[in-house]
């Protein structure tokens, strides 16, 4: 899965699931502050992610991200991780 398809699923389930104009996402898009994605939504984005990799998804590994890019590379690099 590339980084584009990734970036249209997690877009796909923000739009979805917390009705946020599709406008609004975009990979700069902060979380929290252009989001308004709190902490509970942002588990419940990760709940949504686990189909993506097959369940084996860790909520720490989602620490440090802030933007929906950051959230596409997570992914991203979790998924080629499972390639190997």
């Amino acid at each position: 899965m590339t980084k584009g398809e990734l970036f249209e699923r997690i877009a796909a389930i923000l739009h979805e699931s917390f009705e946020i104009d599709r406008a609004r996402i975009t990979p700069e898009a902060r979380l929290f502050d252009d989001l308004d994605i709190d902490s509970i939504d942002a588990v419940d984005l990760i709940v949504q992610l686990k189909p993506l990799l097959g369940g084996s998804l860790q909520p720490d590994m989602f620490k440090s991200v802030r933007t929906v890019q950051d959230v596409v590379d997570v992914l991203y690099g979790l998924v080629a991780r499972q390639g190997d």
